[in-house]
């Protein structure tokens, strides 16, 4: 009986990227430097997926309380990008996600969003129990405090997850400069 090998590598064939809880008002408590990064970072990861044909899922926790999704965000989401609301801080619990997930048949998720320590984290460490390959770009995710980002790094890898960044995740998709994609999407790292 053959075992399935695990890629350690982001897959573009079984990639979904999960985009948690970048709203308004979250956005608004984050330092400056750190939310323009998370822009930047957001744009390469939205463009490529959506040139590469890579499912996206954007959560969003308490929307009356928090805001919608960022514009940043938005603009970039397509017609097949699907959105959920939750209360839960694991974006597992929005209602219809995992479903959702289920129909894609992607086994890696490959995450971003607010907060790192806390719906970014439980999101994680809740699918990487589930038994998928979780890959949270630590150049796309942020806090309000530097010890809380540092915090959940460190939390994250003691759980399995793979850390990666932005760059890593579009060159791991593209895989050869052969790629037909690849003069357009590399163009994006500046």
């Amino acid at each position: 009986m053959a075992t399935e090998t695990k890629s350690l590598l982001c897959d573009v064939k079984n990639s979904c990227l999960m985009i948690v809880d970048v709203q308004e008002k979250l956005s608004a408590v984050m330092p400056e430097k750190v939310i323009n990064r998370l822009k930047t970072n957001t744009d390469v990861l939205l463009t490529a997926a959506n040139q590469l044909k890579i499912p996206v899922i954007a959560t969003m926790q308490y929307p009356k309380g928090l805001g919608g999704i960022e514009n940043f965000v938005k603009d970039k989401l397509n017609e097949t990008s699907k959105c959920f609301e939750k209360t839960s801080f694991s974006s597992l619990e929005a209602e219809g996600l995992e479903d959702h997930l289920k129909e894609l048949d992607k086994k890696q998720i490959i995450l971003m969003g607010l907060e790192s320590h806390i719906c970014v984290l439980q999101t994680a460490i809740e699918f990487t129990e589930k038994g998928y390959d979780v890959f949270v770009v630590s150049d796309a995710i942020a806090s309000r405090k530097l010890t809380s980002y540092e915090t959940a790094l460190i939390r994250l890898e003691q759980a399995g997850v793979w850390l990666l960044n932005t760059e890593s995740v579009l060159f791991e998709w593209l895989r050869d400069a052969s790629h037909p994609n690849f003069k357009t999407l590399s163009k994006l790292i500046l």
